[in-house]
């Protein structure tokens, strides 16, 4: 589970690293490949090296060695040409507090030395939901619009590639899932996204892809799906007729585990594994006269095999 080589990759970055004036290495050797049209998610800890890795990209800092490329521009060598290509929304909130929403968002796209274009404007902020707002000034706006115009602003250019710092930090649920609809919307659109995120639902929901970053390092890459069905574990839970005290000593063993309260013997196995036990697990039990009344199982959440994987890196 790597980013080797993707003949489809808008982003490829090789043999990256970046140590800082003070001799912190923020990245080591970083090699991945984003694929074009993809959502792809970045996941770590704090201090992992996601926003360096995405500062790097997009020009905001340089790297002490290795090469990025996006659509085969080098980001040094052409860098007017690959920073171009992509619009970046920031965690912070950075935008003018008293610029009406639509002056904000126009003057983004003459940054980039765009032509002017309202029905663009207009058309982007309508697919944001902002267009009623276009002539309120930022500072009026709620946390979660000033986000979207911070989005529009990111889109002004036209850019193919989208990164997003925490897209969805600070805004409330229902929220959170209408911004969902707008990144899928992008997709739809032929836009790549990266977004780096603390919502682990969000990755598992929303992304193609799954990128892991621990110290530095990337540590997995792989499809979502597939990074479910290989890491995740399964749990088998049994509901007991009568409550025990104590698991016998008979059926005792690593994975199995009795609640609290006597009532639920729950059995953690791997489901990708030649034997998972169960059929076993389940003969002792009824000869040691312990019946259950229901039982189900659960698959691992991303959110455990993140954890997992962070505490097993080096």
């Amino acid at each position: 589970m790597n980013g080797g080589a993707d003949v489809g990759a808008v982003i490829t970055i090789q043999n990256l690293c970046k140590t800082y004036a003070d001799g912190f290495q923020a990245l080591n050797n970083i090699n991945l490949q984003i694929r074009r049209g993809e959502i792809f998610a970045l996941l770590g800890p704090n201090g992992a090296g996601k926003t360096t890795l995405i500062g790097i990209i997009c020009g905001l800092v340089n790297a002490t060695s290795g090469r990025v490329s996006v659509a085969g521009h080098d980001i040094v060598a052409d860098y007017r040409a690959a920073r171009a290509m992509i619009g970046l929304v920031p965690q912070e909130l950075t935008t003018d507090a008293f610029e009406k929403v639509w002056n904000n968002v126009s003057f983004s796209r003459r940054l980039f030395g765009k032509p002017s274009n309202p029905a663009f404007i207009e058309k982007l902020l309508g697919e944001l939901s902002l267009l009623d707002k276009r002539d309120n000034r930022i500072t009026t706006l709620s946390g979660g619009m000033k986000r979207r115009v911070m989005i529009a602003k990111a889109l002004s250019h036209e850019p193919e590639i989208l990164f997003l710092d925490e897209p969805t930090a600070g805004v409330d649920v229902e929220l959170r899932k209408a911004m969902w609809g707008v990144v899928r919307d992008l997709r739809e659109r032929g836009v790549t996204i990266i977004l780096t995120t603390h919502y682990i639902q969000e990755a598992e929901e929303m992304a193609d892809r799954i990128g892991v970053i621990s110290k530095g390092e990337i540590i997995v890459v792989e499809e979502t799906a597939e990074l479910m069905r290989t890491l995740g574990r399964k749990q088998l839970v049994l509901h007991l007729s009568e409550p025990l005290a104590e698991l016998p000593a008979a059926i005792r063993r690593p994975g199995l585990e009795l609640a609290a309260d006597g009532g639920i013997i729950s059995y953690t196995f791997d489901s990708q594994g030649e034997r998972t036990g169960i059929t076993t697990l389940l003969g002792e039990l009824r000869e040691a006269g312990i019946s259950f009344r229901d039982l189900d199982t659960r698959t691992s959440s991303l959110e455990e095999i993140f954890v997992s994987l962070v505490r097993g890196a080096p």
